[in-house]
């Protein structure tokens, strides 16, 4: 019973802290962690696989 307590406490402080930004912000929310809404990726032109095969099935070029 007592590892399952210190368990619960651990899972609940990382969970108050991953949402801290969330907690105390106005409009708080984590950022998009997907490779299309990234700029700094598109500007290199670099995009997701599904971006890809979709280019590729239009172009012919999907094997």
């Amino acid at each position: 019973m007592k590892t399952f307590v210190l368990s619960v406490l651990i899972i609940a402080i990382s969970m108050a802290l991953l949402g801290i930004k969330m907690l105390f912000r106005k409009n708080g929310r984590f950022s998009s962690q997907h490779i299309h809404d990234n700029a700094a990726l598109r500007k290199q032109g670099i995009h997701c696989v599904i971006d890809q095969d979709k280019a590729a099935r239009k172009a012919g070029k999907a094997y």
